[in-house]
């Protein structure tokens, strides 16, 4: 079928039950990385492609009605994993209903707390933990209801000279 006869692309990510834009990790272990996000998260596993030589080529999980991919890390191919590269400037954000339920859990699974969950000044209850793939995972439950702009930018300013030790 030509370009001029597919659907548009956001038909058959709606089709496929899928978004836009998902998040692809390459992490050193994939299957363990999938076994992990599974306990911690509650991911629901969707899918691996082992190639040959038994990594993981590609796989799949979703995670609170999102679709994560994954593969094991290729690096003759340049594909290395946070662990390779001695941690990641990324973040995945993941909205939850309890945050310290969901970060005890991912503690006890393997994580490691990065940020104690506490009430933030912009109206989150918030963590970060990085999971022992070297990922980073922030974790919020927004409080509700949410703050004006003018009271975010109040404890904002609050937050801030507090950290300046003003």
């Amino acid at each position: 079928m030509g370009k001029d006869k597919r659907p548009p692309v956001a038909d058959i990510a709606a089709e496929m039950g899928v978004a836009l834009l998902m998040p692809h990790l390459t992490c050193r272990d994939c299957s363990k990385a999938i076994d992990f996000y599974v306990t911690a998260f509650g991911a629901e596993e969707m899918m691996r492609l082992p190639g040959p030589d038994g990594r993981l080529m590609h796989a799949s999980v979703r995670l609170n009605g999102a679709m994560v991919m994954l593969n094991d890390e290729y690096p003759e191919m340049g594909g290395v994993s946070p662990l390779s590269l001695g941690g990641s400037p990324v973040t995945l954000h993941l909205m939850v209903d309890d945050v310290d339920a969901v970060v005890a859990q991912a503690v006890k699974a393997g994580a490691e707390v990065v940020m104690p969950v506490a009430d933030q000044f912009w109206g989150d209850r918030y963590g970060v933990v990085k999971d022992p793939f070297g990922h980073l995972w922030s974790v919020a439950t927004p409080v509700w209801p949410p703050k004006s702009a003018d009271e975010m930018a109040a404890a904002r300013d609050a937050a801030m000279a507090q950290m300046s030790g003003s």
